[in-house]
């Protein structure tokens, strides 16, 4: 795993949010992840399928946040999970074979469990003030080097935008994921092509 790492945002147009991520992979988002906290149970089906079929085409992973049902119902390539969402050993069962996500917050102690229980990939944040998650706790940058020995690829998320972006992938990590700085951007396309940038200049 490695580049640009697209979460959604809560959009309640599914047709919107096609187009949205239809120009984040125009400019070469590596993986997309669907995330819409305020969605039914409805809602999420029909989007979560809609992006699939968009994601495929470009032949880039679509992961399901918080939800492995939703993601075993629609056969998504994978699911990324937190600390409220179930243990990763269960996710593990519901997707086997499957890219299973967790979030480990500012701790390399949760990031061993979780790969103990099936996780093959985490995700450390907030490394930067974020903006959808105000009051989450900080994962400073020295964190990533640490978790090198895990021998796994690392995300980083929590208010990174292209300025500090490179601060992040300098530290170590292999993606970064990004709701508002990708999302809100003027030019989705060129957005996503300026990260893309970022991670072809190759490892610091």
């Amino acid at each position: 795993m490695r580049g640009l790492y697209a979460i959604t945002p809560g959009v309640s147009s599914t047709e919107v949010l096609m187009q949205m991520v239809r120009q984040a992979l125009a400019g070469g988002a590596a993986f997309v992840q669907y995330r819409n906290k305020m969605a039914d149970a409805a809602l999420r089906l029909e989007q979560s399928q809609a992006l699939l079929r968009i994601t495929r085409s470009h032949r880039v992973p679509l992961i399901i946040n918080d939800d492995v049902e939703l993601a075993a119902a629609i056969d998504a390539d994978g699911a990324h999970v937190g600390r409220d969402d179930g243990a990763v050993s269960s996710a593990r069962r519901v997707l086997p074979g499957k890219l299973l996500g967790a979030s480990c917050y500012a701790s390399l102690e949760a990031a061993r469990a979780a790969l103990d229980e099936g996780a093959d990939h985490v995700a450390f944040g907030s490394v930067f003030p974020s903006g959808t998650k105000p009051y989450a706790a900080h994962a400073p940058l020295e964190l990533f080097p640490q978790a090198r020995r895990l021998g796994v690829p690392l995300v980083a998320i929590g208010g990174i935008t292209l300025g500090n972006a490179p601060e992040a992938i300098g530290a170590g990590a292999d993606c970064i994921a990004v709701i508002s700085d990708l999302f809100g951007a003027p030019d989705i396309a060129g957005r996503a092509a300026s990260y893309r940038r970022l991670f072809e200049k190759g490892p610091a």
